[in-house]
């Protein structure tokens, strides 16, 4: 059974900076294009960051172009996330997908979710 677990959430102060981890499980990792999105309170689910199943390609979401980093390491069958310069609006819920196919909320599996909370 497929299974992407988010982990490296927490509490940070704004400038400061994170490293959100996803271990995938059950699925050809190496086949698959992974996404990392995000869910403030009371707003809708949003594209972060995408890389190629190589990690040959990124894309960013203009928001945190720049700050933020998405790799892969396929021996390990997991994706990383590195946030710098963390603002407060980066608070969210963070989620991990397997089969992004764009810059978009669309995949084929998800994570449960990583809480970020960017203190002012």
């Amino acid at each position: 059974q497929e299974q992407l677990v988010e982990s490296g959430g927490g509490l940070v102060a704004a400038g400061g900076s994170l490293r959100l981890s996803c271990a995938a499980s059950g699925l050809i990792f190496s086949a698959y294009a992974m996404g990392w999105f995000r869910q403030a309170p009371g707003k809708e689910r949003e594209f972060v960051a995408r890389i190629t199943w190589s990690g040959a390609y990124t894309y960013y979401a203009d928001s945190v172009k720049g700050r933020f980093t998405i790799s892969r390491d396929n021996t390990k069958n997991t994706v990383y996330l590195q946030m710098n310069s963390l603002k407060p609006e980066d608070t969210a819920v963070y989620y991990c997908a397997a089969g992004v196919p764009r810059a978009q909320v669309d995949a084929d599996y998800w994570g449960e979710g990583t809480l970020v909370t960017v203190s002012s």
